[in-house]
Order: structure tokens, then C-alpha cells, then sequence
């Protein structure tokens, strides 16, 4: 459903007889901000919208998730850009949103704040040896592949043979795929330099992707996995045991769950064509989906500086389908392995005493994208649903919440009378010494960006330095 779908006629002309220039503000520029701006400006003729973003750069996600070798995904900028550049839309980056600029000077400033700040931790695995040299999240080993800021200096260790991924979702392949991809296919990406360099040195030729459950219950989308399936001088290795008698079963799964769960049937179990099996058989590297598996602790090396190998409780399920849990059998199996990379999922946190979080969910909690028990506050993408879905699911997502916060601002809900919006903020900020960051500022560092990948023939070389960033701006 679309936005223009879920309005009701009419709904544009109830607005435009009123005088009053709603101010908002988003707090957050990825996808769900930009989306959210994207619908209260295109519904609402007057509103003015501001987004904050605590990077000196746009876009969240879309810049530093989606992983290089995927630049059709990152085409959504093209969208979020024109949002930019509306007269009434401005971006306010290198503004640290609970730090800066508290919620509660927001919500004076503004006639509606919406919280659009996604999920920027990783969920811990809780288990010992997590802390080892060789441990890391799949989070930030794909913030260092992908230029974010916080985690250039992350330096995986990329000497040994085999790595192990926890966890069986799109992340988990898109991490696998970087490892096992030939360096010729990721350097007309927008990869950064320094992951590019490491990549051409890494030794690592094995990796398993390990997830609790069974192939009815993976994470991944099919695409993804036909990239694996395809991807140059490697081989899938999937044990035929693990499928038995899944023939059947996938006969009842939806239709996408039934061709994904036939995809990994099919490589598991049957013979490849002609072309196929001389291709796997030449294949100097291989990646594998290990079942049935639950990490129990990291094992160390001999000299107990590093990690050496993971112990796995094995597990079965209990009950059917998507919502069967897997519990431990009491038997477990050593993997050896001197990278492991924790892909259990991301979570969002606390941003400001004042605002509702459950921690248990790690959501604001909210009715319809409406804070509970906080009038004028709003959310939207992750840190209103959780972290699940794509862009398309935070598109909808956000819509819904900029459709309810346009309903309430029609009810009479929000504060009546003009509010300040950025000129309160900015003369907050310049007190406090901080120097935001512009659209047209972004702009510049684009360009450059652009103009330092064309010599390499990338499409940019990103810049990972907050401060070279500011001294290019003249700051």
C-alpha cells in the first residue's frame, strides 16, 4: 500500500486552509527518517521538516549496511537526495542527538519529534571467550568494509583458514560473501581502500554460517543465497542429512519460504550439471550452512591470546515452522577457527532518560508509531518495530507513522501557535560549540568522495575521518 493510497481524499486540502507551518523533526537519516520526511512533506504543503543525524553524513544504512557488491540497493539515495533538497527540508549532521541536543529541548522547539534512529548495537552472544582477539560482531566487521566512521580501525586478522559466522540471515551471507569474493570483483565497488588491501592478504578459504535451527527456519532471502550458490571460486558444502524429509514439508510454507527451501534442497542433495561440478571442483575456497548448532563458548588458542575454534551445543527443535525453538540435546561438537563473527542480530538503544525504551525489545514502545505517554513524540523504523526487514518494510513502516503523526496535527493533537524549530536549536548548538553539518556541506564531500574513486575507477572512495571530513569543509 502506498502512501498516496492510505490518505483519504481530500486529506491534502484539509491543510492547506490552515496557516500554521507545522515544524518537525527526525531524528535519524536513514532509511525510516528520509522515508518519514519523504511523507509528511509530500501530505502536509506547509510542514517543515529537519533531520538530525549524529554522523557528519546521510543516509545510515544505505552508506554503511548494504554491502558493496549490492550498489542497486544503495539507488534509494537518488529519492532521499531530492528529499534534501526540498525548500523545506534541511539535514543537521554531526549532531548527537541526547548529548547535543537533549529530547525534551526538541520537543519545545518543535511542534512533533519522530525518533527514526534505527538500531546501532549488536546483540551480544553471552558466552564465554566472547572477548577473545579473533571475536568479533558482523556489525562492526561490516561498518570496516563499508567506511563507517567507528570502525575503521578495526583491522580483522585475516590469517587463518577458516571462519565461522553465528547466525543465518541476510548479514551473515552478505559477511561470507566479502570474505570468499576474488578482490577483482569488490574493487570497482565503493569498498574502502584499507578492507580492500586486507582482502587481497586474507588467507581465510573456509567459511561456515552456523545458525540453532534447520533450513526451514533460515533468515536469509533467496537472492542472497543464489549469490552464494554462483559466487566465483567457491563451493557450497551442505549435508544432504540435514534435509530429509523436508520434501514433504515445504509442500504446506508459503511460496517464498517453499523456493528458498527448495534452492538449498536442490544444492544439497543433487547432482550439479556438467559445468557446475568442474566449477566446484576447481574451487579453491568453500562455504558451508551448518544446522542444528548453538554457540557455547569461544576456544582459545594454546597460549589463550586468541580464538582457536568455537564449541557448539547441538541442538533439535521443538514444534513446527517459524516459531519452533531449538533446544540443546546435551551433546556438543568443537569447530576450530581463528575468525568468528557474531551475526545474531542488531538492537537499538536508550537515547535520552526521557524517552520510553524496553529494553527486553529493544523498541520505543509505541502504539502505531505514537510514543506511549508522550504527546507529540514519534518513531519509526527500527527502533519502532525491532530490526527486521528491508527497505521496502521501512518504507511502508514510515509512512504509517508519518500518516498517524498527520492525523493527529489534523485532530488538534499536537501544540497550537508558531514554534521556533531549528533558529531555538542552532543558537543551542552554537553555545555549546557544536558545528553542524549542512546537505550542501554533504555535497561537497560527495564530490570529493566521487572525484577520489574515479582515479581507481570505483564509484567513490569513501572518507573515513570525521576530522578530514571537517578540514575539507574548512572547518
Amino acid at each position: 500500500m502506498t502512501g498516496e493510497t492510505m490518505m483519504s481524499p481530500g486529506f491534502h486540502r484539509q491543510f492547506s486552509t490552515q496557516e500554521q507551518t507545522p515544524q518537525i523533526c527526525v531524528v535519524g537519516s536513514g532509511p525510516a527518517g528520509f522515508y518519514t520526511a519523504q511523507h509528511l512533506l509530500k501530505h502536509h504543503p506547509r510542514a517543515h521538516v529537519d533531520l538530525y543525524e549524529k554522523q557528519l553524513v546521510p543516509f545510515g544504512l544505505v552508506r554503511f549496511g548494504v554491502a558493496p557488491d549490492h550498489p542497486e540497493v544503495k539507488n534509494v539515495v537518488n529519492t532521499f537526495t531530492q528529499t534534501a533538497r526540498s525548500q523545506r527540508c534541511a539535514f543537521h549532521g554531526n549532531v548527537v542527538v541526547g548529548r547535543d541536543v537533549a529530547v525534551a529541548e526538541l520537543r519545545e522547539a518543535y511542534h512533533a519529534v519522530v525518533l527514526s534512529y534505527g538500531a546501532e548495537a549488536h546483540r551480544a552472544l553471552g558466552i564465554p571467550g566472547e572477548e577473545l582477539p579473533g571475536v568479533l560482531s558482523a556489525r562492526a566487521f561490516v561498518g570496516w568494509y563499508n567506511g563507517l566512521p567507528e570502525n575503521r580501525e578495526l583491522a580483522p586478522d585475516l590469517s587463518c583458514d577458516t571462519a565461522v559466522i553465528l547466525g543465518q540471515g541476510n548479514v551473515a551471507l552478505d559477511v561470507a560473501r566479502i570474505l570468499l569474493s576474488p578482490a577483482e570483483h569488490l574493487e570497482k565497488t565503493d569498498i574502502t581502500e584499507a578492507a580492500l588491501a586486507a582482502l587481497r592478504q586474507s588467507r581465510v578459504k573456509t567459511v561456515w554460517i552456523v545458525g540453532r535451527r534447520g533450513p526451514l527456519q533460515v533468515a536469509f532471502t533467496i537472492k542472497e543465497l543464489r549469490e552464494m550458490i554462483q559466487l566465483p571460486g567457491t563451493r557450497p558444502v551442505l549435508d544432504s542429512a540435514d534435509f530429509l524429509g523436508l520434501q514433504d514439508t515445504i509442500k504446506e510454507a508459503p511460496r517464498p519460504r517453499r523456493r528458498l527451501t527448495e534452492l538449498l534442497l536442490r544444492t544439497a542433495t543433487e547432482k550439479p550439471a556438467a559445468e557446475e561440478a568442474a566449477r566446484w571442483a576447481s574451487a579453491p575456497r568453500a562455504w558451508g550452512l551448518r544446522f542444528f548448532r548453538s554457540p557455547q563458548q569461544v576456544l582459545p588458542s594454546p597460549g589463550g591470546d586468541r580464538a582457536a575454534g568455537i564449541r557448539l551445543a547441538v541442538t533439535r527443535l521443538e514444534g513446527i515452522g517459524e516459531t519452533a525453538r531449538a533446544v540443546p540435546t546435551g551433546d556438543t561438537e568443537d569447530l576450530p577457527c581463528g575468525l568468528v563473527l557474531s551475526s545474531v542480530g542488531y538492537k537499538s538503544c536508550p537515547i535520552d532518560p526521557t524517552v520510553p525504551f524496553d529494553p527486553k525489545l529493544g523498541v520505543i514502545p509505541n502504539t502505531e508509531g505514537r510514543v506511549v505517554d508522550v504527546p507529540g513524540l514519534y518513531c519509526s523504523g527500527w527502533v519502532k518495530r525491532g530490526p527486521t526487514g528491508v527497505i521496502a518494510t521501512t518504507m511502508t513502516d514510515s509512512f504509517l507513522t508519518g500518516q498517524t503523526l498527520l492525523r493527529d496535527l489534523q485532530a488538534g493533537l499536537l501544540p497550537s501557535g508558531p514554534r521556533p524549530g531549528y533558529a531555538a536549536i542552532e543558537a543551542l548548538l552554537s553555545r555549546r560549540g557544536i558545528q553542524p553539518i549542512s546537505f550542501s556541506d554533504w555535497e561537497k564531500l560527495d564530490a570529493a568522495e566521487v572525484s577520489r574513486g574515479q582515479a581507481a575507477g570505483k564509484p567513490r572512495e569513501k572518507l573515513l575521518d570525521p576530522q578530514e571530513m571537517l578540514r575539507l569543509l574548512g572547518r
